[in-house]
């Protein structure tokens, strides 16, 4: 455990930590507007090596953020260890979930037009003098009536 440290100390490394959590914001919003087109039109990452390089940066930046903010501002880096680990295993599941749940949604976002299909279909209605349903074996049609 870290020893400890005056008001003064603290509160320069909370305005520390403020000026650097903004300054990656800036450059994380810099980023985005010239990925998008928004500043320099001709620039855009939309696909390929860019897009991809563009959405390693905005994570990447993101984890960090989160991080340091976990560690720091909540803490944790003064911690033991498996009190650490016990907060931290926890998160990694709602990671692992937000990326099911996206999982999810883009699979029925991908089978949207078939559901739309089948809402639309016409069902013909069968002649009234055929049976409908499912017939047993054995059981003719013609006595029915």
């Amino acid at each position: 455990m870290a020893g400890h440290q005056t008001y003064e100390e603290q509160k320069a490394l909370v305005f520390r930590g403020l000026l650097l959590l903004g300054a990656i914001t800036i450059v994380e919003v810099f980023i985005a507007l010239l990925a998008k087109g928004h500043l320099i039109h001709s620039v855009r990452f939309t696909e390929g090596f860019g897009h991809y390089l563009y959405m390693l940066l905005m994570i990447g930046f993101s984890l960090y953020k989160a991080y340091f903010i976990i560690f720091f501002f909540m803490h944790m880096a003064y911690e033991v260890r498996g009190l650490a680990i016990s907060v931290l295993l926890p998160t990694a599941l709602l990671v692992w979930a937000i990326i099911a749940f996206f999982q999810e949604g883009s699979s029925w976002g991908a089978r949207r037009e078939q559901i739309k299909e089948k809402d639309e279909e016409l069902v013909k209605p069968a002649p009234a003098n055929q049976p409908q349903g499912y017939l047993l074996p054995g059981i003719s049609t013609r006595n029915q009536g």
